[in-house]
């Protein structure tokens, strides 16, 4: 399975971002009720700056305490981000967040932000993949 059909399966909403400046209390405020887990840093909306998640929130907040919450989310995003392409195939987006140990990945096309790939997403679409070639092999040796 392809990227791009991981986003088509997720809809149309796109991406969540927030601009660099924001306070972190208001992207964890964001992520709470929109029931994410990152948002991508953005000036403009396209071109990612960096990405915020939860884990970089709560590793703050142990680190510092809650005064972590008046800072920017430039402080404590991420910078250097590993990104896909909409033909990337959801195997190998699975062994880079494996390999790096994060859980979001951008979808870059153009150098524009069009997509945000989670682990939840590709090892739902890796799950999907498995499921029709067991029923194709079923289905061979069954003599369908």
């Amino acid at each position: 399975m392809l990227v791009h059909q991981i986003l088509k399966s997720k809809g149309s909403e796109g991406v969540l971002t927030v601009k660099p400046g924001t306070l972190v209390s208001e992207a964890a405020k964001i992520l709470a009720e929109k029931g994410i887990g990152t948002v991508v840093v953005s000036e403009d909306g396209t071109v990612p700056a960096g990405i915020l998640s939860e884990r970089d929130i709560v590793r703050e907040l142990a680190r510092t305490g809650v005064g972590c919450m008046a800072e920017r989310v430039d402080a404590y995003m991420t910078t250097e981000l590993v990104t896909c392409a909409r033909n990337d195939d959801a195997v190998n987006v699975l062994e880079k967040m494996t390999a790096g140990r994060f859980r979001h990945m951008p979808v870059m096309e153009d150098g524009k932000l069009v997509g945000l790939v989670s682990l939840g997403d590709a090892v739902k679409a890796r799950l999907s993949e498995l499921a029709m070639e067991k029923d194709a092999l079923e289905g061979m040796i069954m003599g369908h």
